[in-house]
C-alpha cells in the first residue's frame, strides 16, 4: 500500500513521468539519427534501426560496450546523444528526489501556519478593531476544526 502511494506521488506530484517520457522520444529520434548517418557507411556495426536503438542505451548507459559509430555525422548525433541524454536522465533523478522532498515543505497548511505564526508575533502592532476581527476569524476556526473533528470521528466509526 505504501509503495503504491509513493509511485503515485512521484508520478502526479514530480517531474519523473514526463522526463522519463521526453527521454524515451530522444531516444527514438537520436537512435534514428545515428542509423540514417550510418546507412551505406562501409565497416559500420550500425546497420540497422535496431542496432541504433541499443547503441543509444548503450552509449548512454556509459558502459563502454557500445561500437563507435564510424562517419563524422553519426558520431556528432551520438555525442549530442549522450551528452543531452546524460543531462536529461541525471536531472531527471535529482529534479524527483528533490521535488518529492520538498513537497511537504510547499504544501499550502504549511504556509497558513507560518501566515499565522508571523501574523502573531506581530499582535502588539494590531488596533482593538484588528484584534475584534482576528478574534472572530479565531472563533470561526475553532468551529471549523470541531466540525472537522466529528465528520472525521464518523468516517473512522464506520
Amino acid at each position: 500500500m505504501r509503495f503504491k502511494k509513493l509511485i503515485n506521488d512521484i508520478s502526479i506530484h514530480t517531474p519523473f513521468t514526463k522526463m522519463v517520457l521526453l527521454l524515451v522520444i530522444l531516444w527514438l529520434i537520436f537512435a534514428a539519427g545515428v542509423y540514417l548517418a550510418e546507412s551505406g557507411i562501409e565497416g559500420t556495426s550500425i546497420n540497422s534501426y535496431g542496432k541504433a536503438l541499443y547503441w543509444g542505451v548503450a552509449a548512454f548507459s556509459t558502459a563502454g560496450i557500445a561500437d563507435a559509430p564510424v562517419s563524422g555525422a553519426a558520431q556528432l548525433v551520438g555525442g549530442l546523444w549522450i551528452v543531452i541524454g546524460s543531462m536529461l536522465f541525471f536531472g531527471t533523478i535529482v529534479a524527483t528526489v528533490t521535488t518529492y522532498f520538498m513537497r511537504p515543505m510547499q504544501r499550502p497548511y504549511k504556509k497558513i501556519i507560518d501566515t499565522i505564526e508571523y501574523n502573531l508575533e506581530q499582535l502588539n502592532d494590531l488596533t482593538v478593531d484588528e484584534l475584534d476581527l482576528l478574534k472572530d476569524t479565531v472563533d470561526t476556526l475553532i468551529v471549523h476544526v470541531e466540525h472537522l473533528k466529528k465528520k472525521q470521528s464518523k468516517f473512522n466509526v464506520e
